[in-house]
């Protein structure tokens, strides 16, 4: 139960890091702790928040032991409809609030996952590697030959960029969150799941190995490519969305061909290997940072019970931020505050409003819809 408690427990912490990220104030008018929340939550949330997607779906597929015969195409079934109706739901609030919405990216993780979902997690750790090192570079190169006429010629037969700014080529190559380079974070996070966290030996190994990730990737980048290698976009007054659609090998940049030498960089969102290798890293340490915190010391648990009921409804904790903002009047990932002020009611009301609803119901209100949809799945034999 703790191991399980301490997941709930970092994915609140992503959708807090979001939230700061959409809604917190700009790098420039931060100082001291505040700069290093604002500049850990820039890129690192969204990551956290991919990375636990993946280990999702291993509650769904069989965590330790992946399920077989009509369990396991059940559960298949299961997470085939997660992905249309979450790349449905993303499709639509696109419409809205435009590309920086993940929900549609996540749809397309899903269904690119499948295929791996009996994996060990060995063979997951290792694609998961394979593909930090290998998608950044061919992302660059594709990018880098994709014009401006074939990119509108693809939109033009899209039915999904016909309603939508997010189509079928921002999901896979161009957009904030491209599978091409984020499927690396969903693939790690499989391969956590398959593993003991409930195990202090497991726990410890996997902190030296977030430890060596985020120190060993971060440092070569530095020594590689200079003391502006983690620089975020952030520190020019500018959210992460802006930074995502005009600067990263993997959102968008088809209209800002990078020099190859940013390959080196590793700030956030930058879609280099060292991003990936440097941002799994914490990732890790983080999931297994919450998991030893709930499993070692219940009293905190106790007192963690409210934001842990966030955790446990993140989509809805998610989507409605996004419908607070516009209430508010504020543009979706164009925060220009100075204040910590919003996000902190944010994530207040999110914390009471969870609180709350999980003393009544048992999931969240878009969970509970999400989990009605996959219910025909119990007909697959």
């Amino acid at each position: 139960m703790g191991r399980l408690v301490g997941v709930d427990l970092a994915r609140a912490l992503a959708v807090f890091g979001m939230y700061i990220v959409h809604i917190g104030p700009v790098l420039s008018s931060t100082h001291g702790v505040g700069s290093w929340v604002r500049y850990l939550a820039d890129g690192h949330s969204s990551v956290l928040f991919a990375t636990l997607a993946g280990f999702s779906l291993m509650l769904i597929a069989g965590r330790r032991e992946p399920k077989t015969g009509p369990a396991g195409r059940q559960a298949t079934a299961r997470i085939a409809i997660r992905a249309v109706v979450l790349l449905a739901l993303g499709t639509v609030l696109a419409m809205e609030y435009g590309g920086v919405i993940i929900l549609g990216f996540y749809g397309v993780y899903f269904l690119l996952a499948l295929p791996l979902l009996r994996l060990s997690a060995k063979a997951l750790a290792i694609t998961a590697a394979g593909l930090a090192l290998a998608t950044p570079q061919l992302a660059f190169v594709l990018n880098s030959r994709l014009s401006e006429s074939v990119r509108q010629t693809v939109d033009a037969y899209d039915p999904l960029k016909k309603v939508s700014e997010v189509g079928v080529l921002d999901l896979l190559l161009t957009g904030f969150y491209p599978a091409i380079t984020w499927m690396s974070f969903v693939v790690a996070g499989m391969a956590l799941a398959r593993l003991d966290l409930s195990a202090a030996s497991v726990r410890r190994r996997l902190a030296a190995l977030g430890a060596a990730l985020t120190a060993g990737a971060y440092g070569l980048s530095l020594l590689l490519a200079g003391e502006d290698a983690l620089r975020s976009m952030a520190e020019e007054a500018k959210s992460s969305a802006v930074f995502e659609k005009t600067s990263s090998f993997g959102s968008g940049s088809f209209t800002t061909h990078r020099p190859a030498s940013d390959l080196l960089s590793a700030g956030p969102h930058s879609g280099t290997t060292f991003d990936i290798v440097g941002s799994v890293g914490v990732a890790i340490l983080v999931v297994v940072g919450a998991t030893a915190l709930m499993d070692r010391v219940p009293r905190l648990r106790r007192l963690a019970k409210p934001v842990i009921a966030v955790g446990t409804m993140s989509l809805t904790a998610y989507v409605g931020h996004f419908l607070v903002q516009s209430v508010l009047g504020v543009p979706a990932g164009e925060s220009t505050q100075v204040s910590w002020s919003p996000v902190l009611m944010s994530i207040l009301g999110a914390i009471v409003f969870a609180a709350v609803w999980s003393r009544l119901f048992r999931r969240g209100p878009l969970e509970a819809l999400l989990n009605a949809a996959t219910k025909p799945a119990v007909y697959v034999r």
